[in-house]
């Protein structure tokens, strides 16, 4: 995994997690790595992916069963979602809105981008 400088590393894994629950290649109620065990794989110290773990458990992403292990939530899938949106909106909008009022962009040049985009995806491009 390539980290940036833009946010905290814990964030960025929290992201990583969010992505693999909204992809669905982690389920609800489905085991999840361990602490140690994805440290490894990203290359990170086992403290930042406990980080990250206790900020989705806060989150109810994610819930750890004591002596078993974490687990994608019960409802993980809508949690993650919300989280995703609230990201989106309060992060990602607001610099979007900002650079489409420097050039001069409006929503609707905004949708004929976004409709190019959804064409790419069915053509496979």
């Amino acid at each position: 995994m390539e980290f940036s400088n833009n946010q905290p590393i814990y964030l960025q894994i929290a992201d990583m997690i969010c992505e693999k629950i909204l992809a669905n290649t982690w389920k609800e109620n489905e085991r999840i790595p361990s602490v140690r065990d994805l440290a490894g794989e990203i290359q990170v110290n086992p403290n930042t992916v406990m980080r990250a773990y206790t900020y989705l458990e806060e989150k109810g992403v994610i819930a750890n069963q004591r002596g078993i292990g974490f687990f994608a939530a019960q409802g993980s899938l809508k949690e993650t979602r919300n989280l995703r949106i609230e990201k989106l909106i309060t992060a990602e909008l607001n610099s979007v809105f900002r650079t489409m009022d420097l050039l001069g962009l409006n929503i609707s040049d905004l949708k004929k981008y976004y409709d190019d985009y959804k064409m790419d995806i069915v053509k496979g491009e």
